[in-house]
């Protein structure tokens, strides 16, 4: 499966409750640091229940201008999360579903649980 065959699909929980939409996908580099050729890994996903469009990065930093769009990034991605792959119960093209006890993330870099 192409990671980009997995955006817009529609994220479910354990019991069937639709959570939103994959908006984009978290990666993680293991290795030495600024090694050129370290491995990659997917960490998770980030889901939105308001919108299938992506946060243009603004999730990434505390980055907050221009304001205009950085506010309305944030109203529209409002209650966006990141679940982590060991979360993921079970993947095909056109439904991700977690596992019972999933967690979600705030889906900034800094991924603590969101409140």
């Amino acid at each position: 499966m192409i990671l980009s065959d997995l955006m817009q699909t529609p994220v479910f929980d354990a019991d069937g409750q639709r959570l939103g939409r994959v908006i984009d996908a978290r990666f993680v580099v293991d290795g030495t640091p600024r090694q050129l050729l370290s491995d990659a890994r997917l960490d998770g996903f980030i889901v939105s229940a308001h919108s299938g469009s992506s946060f243009l990065g603004y999730e990434r930093t505390d980055e907050r201008s221009p304001w205009l769009i950085a506010h309305f990034l944030a109203w529209r991605h409002r209650g966006a999360f990141l679940v982590r792959w060991e979360d993921v119960e079970r993947l095909s093209p056109t439904a991700i579903r977690l596992r019972p006890g999933y967690r979600r993330y705030a889906p900034g870099l800094a991924s603590t649980p969101a409140g």
